[in-house]
């Protein structure tokens, strides 16, 4: 079926010439008219030319032909046609049923003509594509799911991945495609296990993951749990393996094994400082909503604060977690106490001024929507102040650097260590 296939039915076609078997070329070009072919005319032609000379039985299925008939009968009237005129008529019109399958043809291979001459690249090559190549095929792989047949559609995504091997949103997505088909569980997984074992390199492990996803959801837990803990092996920081596996072993067993899932890797020498960040925070989110512990999951933050000055996904998870507690108009200026003293860690913190700038925004709409009567002071201040001219940022650290308490609240974030401490009275 490939466009550009046509050298390997020359063999074919050759193959069985020499062997005179004149009756299955006939039928090899009886199947090549029907498939779209960069060289698709001169089959057809050579087709019709040796149809000329076949039995009429043998150029049109049972049915087609016994309908003609029965047609070139109908027309006849009461002045039957001599047996010579009706083969002649027949031919006429079995030749025209030939040029219909032809303009068919034709057609689709019109449509496909324009996404194959931009594939300039038909082969496997360790350099990348460029973007014009990936997003041909992936408009290619648009049509040819909306023309529905199956055979077509997964033999091109099969021509796909010889050039893109390297490239998991190829997998991914073909995966997916099959996965929509219900009943191709063996061929799902046929195609997460080539791009896992085979093609995608190790430091891209999205494909791995959604292989492991797809095992978990039809019920091997051990298959996924093995195929995580290979990408840790390779991968030993890699944050969104490490979740999964803590929210794997959650599923399967509790949350206390999933809690000493995170406290290995939150203990290892293998997990870097960012990563350790990140896992604190989803230590302090299963804490809080699955064992449905808030204040313990607030000790957390607190006792691990010191440990991760320039930690986004620490930091920000520690406002939201804050931002997200419910409470009543009566318990309102206590949230806000709260919510507050956590943003004005982040301004002492070693965050970049973007990251403190978006944090800045979700704490400016708090004020606006959950604030008391003097929130739009302090969110008017607080907005010149963060997204005010450089010059009034300068005046603000010196004025904070006065501030005896400010600059101790300073020193405590920034005297941490580059290892966690796990606080087991609060797992």
């Amino acid at each position: 079926m490939d466009f550009l296939a046509h050298p390997f039915w020359d063999k074919y076609i050759e193959y069985e010439e020499r062997l005179d078997a004149h009756d299955r070329v006939f039928q090899l070009l009886e199947r090549i008219i029907h498939i779209p072919l960069h060289q698709y005319a001169r089959y057809f032609e050579r087709y019709r030319s040796m149809a000329a000379n076949r039995p009429t039985s043998s150029l049109a299925p049972a049915d087609v032909i016994t309908t003609m008939r029965h047609d070139i009968e109908g027309d006849s009237g009461a002045k039957p046609k001599q047996e010579a005129d009706q083969e002649g008529e027949l031919r006429q019109r079995l030749d025209n049923f030939h040029l219909e399958i032809f303009h068919r043809t034709q057609t689709e291979t019109t449509k496909r003509w324009t996404y194959e001459q931009e594939i300039k690249r038909p082969y496997y090559h360790v350099t990348e594509l460029d973007e014009p190549q990936l997003s041909n095929w992936r408009r290619y792989l648009d049509f040819e799911e909306l023309e529905g047949d199956y055979k077509r559609t997964k033999f091109l995504y099969e021509r796909c991945l010889v050039t893109a091997a390297n490239y998991d949103e190829f997998w991914l997505r073909y995966a997916r495609w099959m996965k929509a088909r219900n009943d191709k569980v063996e061929e799902v997984r046929n195609i997460y296990q080539r791009a896992s074992c085979l093609f995608v390199p190790i430091f891209k492990p999205t494909v791995r993951l959604r292989y492991a996803f797809f095992e978990d959801s039809l019920g091997y837990v051990a298959i996924a749990r093995g195929i995580l803990e290979a990408i840790l092996m390779n991968l030993p920081s890699h944050l969104e393996t490490i979740v999964a596996l803590v929210n794997l072993d959650r599923r399967a067993q509790g949350v206390d094994a999933a809690m000493d899932v995170l406290k290995h890797h939150l203990d290892s020498s293998d997990t870097s400082v960012d990563t350790r960040g990140a896992l604190t925070a989803e230590w302090a989110r299963l804490v809080w909503e699955v064992k449905g512990q808030p204040e313990e999951a607030r000790k957390i933050y607190q006792s691990q604060r010191h440990l991760y000055p320039d930690s986004k996904p620490f930091w920000s998870q520690w406002l939201f977690f804050e931002l997200r507690q419910p409470s009543s108009a009566a318990q309102e200026p206590e949230t806000h106490k709260r919510v507050k003293a956590v943003f004005q860690d982040i301004r002492k913190s070693n965050l970049s001024s973007d990251v403190v700038e978006e944090m800045a925004g979700y704490y400016l709409d708090y004020l606006q929507e959950r604030g008391g009567p003097d929130a739009m002071k302090e969110h008017v201040q607080l907005e010149t102040e963060i997204f005010g001219p450089s010059s009034l940022r300068t005046s603000l650290e010196a004025q904070t650097a006065d501030d005896g308490s400010a600059t101790q609240s300073r020193k405590v974030l920034e005297d941490g260590r580059s290892g966690a401490e796990t606080d087991e009275s609060v797992v």
